[in-house]
Parts: structure tokens; C-alpha cells; sequence
């Protein structure tokens, strides 16, 4: 079944200057996908779009089998879409706990005991400190309190924009050991990332923007040589030469 659908998207801040130009793609249910290319592609402009934070100008965006274009972000939510953004993605000042009972909020109040609880058993480095403050953690920890607050809703589908930004090697390694686990649990991953070779790894399709346009549409394997990478990154493919 189809997780996620985006079909002659057009989005951006300026209707007469849109970012991202006629996208189209369908993610299955339980697949994990990798969206790439070079600064200034579009990539975060249009899995924020889809996450109903950018205007959509043109086309349409389906959870599931729900037309969920332009919805306010906490709409999405309820609709089954988890985001996490790159930055400002917890509340710094509250504790690991009470970031994710807020999160909880959206629950019916006898679920949201036993969901935090699955979150906590998802993520140890969190469970053993719940009391401290989100501001105290590591940056990889961080993502992984982000991660938890998405997933806490059960989401059909979560979309990451560049979660290894700004990290170290080993804190870039825990973070997609996380982001693998979620996977292997059945989630749908959809990963903005310009951690090439990481995304690559972890993902089994990938997605590459040139200049706000769909270049390539494959598997992941097809790209770990570079080459290929490397002219749709110079933009010397597009659509038409999908593999």
C-alpha cells in the first residue's frame, strides 16, 4: 500500500518563484527512502512543504488514501505524518519526560502512559535519564528524544530533515543505528540528509533533487560508486534518465 504520494507538487515562499517545481513520487508502506542533492535543491523546502510548514501552490499530497495537501502541521499529525525539522526540535527547558508528555498530549489520555513507556523502551539512552534537561543532552541524544516525540503519535509515515547536521562521526553513527531500528520496526522513513554515504546505507531508494526538479528515482545501489551521484548533483540528468 502507499504510504506517502506527492504528485505535481509546486511549493516555495513566492508563488511566482516556487522553490520546488512539479515533484512527483509514491513511497510503499514500510519502505525507507532517501532524498539528496546538491545545496540549494530544494530538498527541505519540499519535505517541509509535504509537512503542511511551506505553501503548496500546485498538486497534491496523500497519506494514505488522504488528500492532506496544505494542512496545518498539527493536522498532519493526526493524519498519521511525523516530522522532525533540523533544528528547534525539542523543548530545551523541559525534561526528557516532559518533552515527551507533551508530545502525548494528542493521545486519548489512556494511551499516553503506555506510549511514552514504548518510547522509553525504544530509546535506552533516554529511559536512564528521563528526568533531565533536554538542553543537557548530547546532540545525538537530542535527535533521539526528536525521534521519540514524532513516533509517540504513531506516525504511517516520519520524515527527517538532515538529523546528522552538526553531529560528530560517532554521534552521526548512534543516530542512524536509531533511525535503522525505527525501519526494521515497520515505520515508512522518508530522510532529507547530506550524509550521502550514511542515507545510502541506511535506505534502500533514493530520491535526487536538482534545482527544485525530481533528477533521479532509484535504489540506493545505484548510486554508492558516486558517479552517477556525481552528475546528477552537476545536473546533467534528469527524470527522463531514472534508473
Amino acid at each position: 500500500m502507499t504510504a506517502l504520494s506527492v504528485a505535481g507538487l509546486h511549493a516555495g515562499y513566492d508563488p511566482d518563484l516556487p522553490i520546488v517545481k512539479g515533484v512527483s513520487f509514491d513511497i510503499t508502506r514500510g519502505e525507507a527512502v532517501s532524498i539528496l542533492g546538491p545545496n540549494g535543491a530544494g530538498k527541505s523546502t519540499m519535505i517541509k512543504a509535504i509537512a503542511g510548514l511551506v505553501p503548496c501552490f500546485a498538486g497534491h499530497v496523500r497519506l494514505g488514501q488522504t488528500d492532506v495537501t496544505g494542512l496545518a502541521s498539527h493536522h498532519l499529525v493526526r493524519n498519521g505524518m511525523g516530522f522532525v525539522p533540523q533544528t528547534e526540535n525539542i523543548f530545551t527547558r523541559l525534561t526528557i519526560l516532559e518533552n515527551l508528555q507533551i508530545a502525548a498530549q494528542l493521545l486519548p489520555k489512556a494511551e499516553r502512559a503506555g506510549r511514552i513507556a514504548a518510547m522509553l523502551d525504544m530509546f535506552p539512552d533516554l529511559a536512564a535519564r528521563p528526568g533531565e534537561l533536554a538542553g543537557a543532552l548530547s546532540g545525538g541524544q537530542r535527535q533521539m528524544l526528536a525521534a521519540a516525540r514524532a513516533l509517540l503519535t504513531e506516525p504511517q509515515v516520519l520524515m527527517l530533515d538532515e538529523p546528522s547536521a552538526g553531529l560528530s562521526p560517532k554521534l552521526v553513527g548512534q543516530v542512524f543505528d536509531t533511525l535503522r531500528r525505527i525501519s526494521e520496526a515497520g515505520v515508512t522513513l522518508v530522510l532529507v540528509e547530506q550524509n550521502v554515504r550514511a542515507a545510502l546505507t541506511l535506505t534502500e531508494r533514493a530520491l535526487v533533487l536538482v534545482d527544485g526538479k525530481l533528477a533521479h528515482d532509484g535504489p540506493s545501489e545505484t548510486l554508492h560508486d558516486g558517479k552517477l551521484l556525481g552528475e546528477l548533483f552537476l545536473g546533467h540528468r534528469t527524470a527522463e534518465a531514472r534508473t
